[in-house]
């Protein structure tokens, strides 16, 4: 008996399991931002729910699409890579977990193709993720009001992950504030700005994230371009350059977070085991050694652990550290697939770049999630963490669905 007869059986047809896993997917997105225990368990939910009603023909045509192919290609090479290997079975199946949550991309294109809960997704995260935006804001104004947590102003997880999903939110709604500007709907614009700046000052006031920092100026000059062109970016530059003087001059924790990677990047020859800045340094240092011994199909799944390992030097600090990944997505799959793996993961963001070319909102929204991610993957191997992991497919995965939906639906409309 097929899951699909086995759901019918007890009385759900495919009309309720589309609108089921619709909003499962909603309740991904709404537990993302709060709880890894939660998201695990409505994203098998979820998978049940879209496998019970999959159209096998729709996934054929996002398998062999660029943007639904590639990731399931990468996946593959991830796959045959554990071949290759010189680490343990164990080791080799953790290497590949990371790789797993790609698979995912073409169902959800596939799901939200046909779909119209994919808005209600992305209101879910962003009426989750401003939750957690006045939760960090009420301990910081009233401490041990609530509960203590690891870091002030930080409610869960941590201040990356926080940071992150705020600035996505931020440049989310000043895209659609503007559209909104465009079209003369100017009521709405002032809360949508309002909530916006809350998320910006959370980050620049409250948590400051070293790679936020680093991730903001191109989504800025991003959005300057996508609305003026030369002149909006001009502009947006200018903006940036005003907006964080001020900025710089109002936020002791901004300043005291890049002169720390100042004062950690000058003393990196110190081989201080507590200089993030310095071990990141080593990190990739040690990267490109790994990946010039064997660049074309690299060490094999699971090898990164065992390649630091292999590297580590005696006497402490940042040089005997050993990582689990080398806080860079290319080289995380550099060292494991060579050559070959890197180019079809940067042949992946290029096909997801390409599918938000569109000038809709949501081509916006998805294009704030890619760049975001491969900005932000420069200093970290995101695509393997849960959070950002998830995120990223869900995101693209939507997104995704919703612009190919619109496109399929002005085809239609034309004929």
């Amino acid at each position: 008996m097929t899951v699909m007869t086995a759901l019918r059986v007890k009385g759900l047809d495919r009309r309720t399991l589309d609108r089921l896993a619709g909003w499962l997917a909603v309740g991904v997105a709404v537990s993302l931002p709060w709880s890894s225990s939660a998201t695990s368990i409505l994203l098998a939910l979820w998978l049940l729910a879209v496998l019970a009603t999959l159209d096998l023909g729709a996934l054929r045509r996002e398998f062999l699409s660029a943007a639904g192919g590639l990731p399931v290609l990468l996946w593959l090479l991830a796959l045959a890579g554990m071949l290759w290997a010189d680490v343990t079975w164990s080791e080799r199946y953790g290497g590949l977990s990371g790789f797993n949550r790609l698979l995912v991309i073409p169902l959800l294109l596939t799901q939200f193709r046909k779909s119209g809960h994919g808005m209600r997704v992305f209101a879910g995260f962003l009426i989750s993720v401003t939750i957690v935006s006045l939760a960090s804001w009420m301990l910081v104004s009233f401490p041990g009001l609530l509960w203590h947590p690891r870091l002030p102003g930080v409610p869960v997880k941590d201040y990356i992950i926080q940071s992150e999903e705020f600035l996505i939110c931020a440049f989310g709604l000043l895209g659609v504030a503007l559209a909104e500007y465009r079209a003369g709907r100017w009521r709405s614009i002032v809360w949508i700005v309002a909530l916006a700046v809350l998320f910006l000052a959370d980050i620049f006031f409250v948590t400051t994230g070293r790679t936020t920092l680093l991730v903001a100026p191109p989504l800025l000059l991003l959005l300057g371009w996508r609305q003026m062109g030369l002149k909006g970016l001009i502009g947006a530059a200018a903006a940036g350059c005003i907006v964080g003087g001020a900025i710089w001059i109002g936020s002791p924790a901004l300043r005291a977070n890049l002169e720390k990677s100042a004062t950690e990047l000058e003393s990196y020859e110190a081989n201080d085991a507590n200089n993030s800045t310095g071990m990141h340094l080593e990190f990739l240092k040690k990267s490109l050694s790994f990946v010039a011994t064997a660049p074309v199909v690299g060490h094999g799944t699971g090898s990164i652990t065992e390649q630091f390992r292999n590297a580590a030097a005696a006497g402490g600090g940042s040089a005997s550290v050993v990582p689990v990944n080398p806080h860079n997505q290319i080289f995380a799959v550099a060292i494991q697939l060579g050559a070959l793996g890197t180019v079809v993961l940067l042949a992946m963001w290029a096909a997801h770049l390409l599918l938000f070319r569109g000038a809709g909102i949501v081509d916006w929204i998805g294009l704030v999630i890619v760049v975001q991610n491969v900005v932000a993957s420069l200093f970290n191997s995101h695509l393997f963490d849960f959070t950002q992991g998830w995120l990223y497919v869900f995101g693209v995965g939507v997104a995704g669905g919703m612009v190919l939906r619109e496109r399929d639906l002005a085809r239609s409309a034309l004929r």
